[in-house]
């Protein structure tokens, strides 16, 4: 197994994330939606355009995890006003933990997580939350070892179809 780095990404690594990003959520969720909903999906969510905006917004930030000096997966986080849906300034969302199908299992999405965690505890969140969808069982057994309790549940469009996510929340510190 080879040494994971993880490093912010900044807007010059726009064209690799636009890549990163497609090619994870296709690996990910391509066998159990329509080509028409990955597609449409692929083609509003990943442009250069919303990548940079999302890159430039000073409320959330992307991580890429080299694995032996190639990006393996990535990882974006929101703070505050920019979290999806609980927008507190207590919490941490994880928005993404992406890993390419090739590097599962070599600890490149602990190693992403741990990089959230890092940045909660630096910003001293009192908890971490996210969205996962309730039929990606890998996804919920890995939050789940990693101490998330599911506390509520939102829909998720995909194209066309409307998909329960499951809210997940790990209280770091509570006062």
């Amino acid at each position: 197994m080879g040494e994971i780095i993880i490093r912010k990404v900044t807007t010059d690594d726009i064209m690799v994330l636009q890549e990163i990003g497609r090619q994870t959520f296709y690996e990910t969720f391509a066998a159990a939606n329509t080509p028409e909903n990955m597609k449409k999906y692929l083609e509003e969510q990943f442009t250069v355009t919303k990548l940079t905006a999302e890159l430039s917004n000073q409320h959330s930030a992307f991580y890429f995890a080299l694995l032996d000096n190639k990006v393996a997966g990535y990882l974006k986080i929101n703070l505050g006003g920019s979290q999806t849906e609980l927008q507190d300034d207590k919490g941490l969302e994880i928005e993404r933990i992406y890993v390419l199908q090739a590097c599962q299992g070599q600890k490149v999405g602990q190693a992403l997580y741990a990089k959230a965690i890092d940045v909660a505890t630096q910003n001293k969140m009192q908890y971490v939350w996210l969205g996962v969808w309730e039929n990606n069982k890998k996804a919920i057994g890995f939050y789940t070892k990693n101490g998330f309790v599911a506390f509520d549940q939102h829909i998720f469009k995909l194209g066309d179809d409307e998909q329960t996510d499951i809210m997940m929340k790990k209280v770091l510190r509570s006062y």
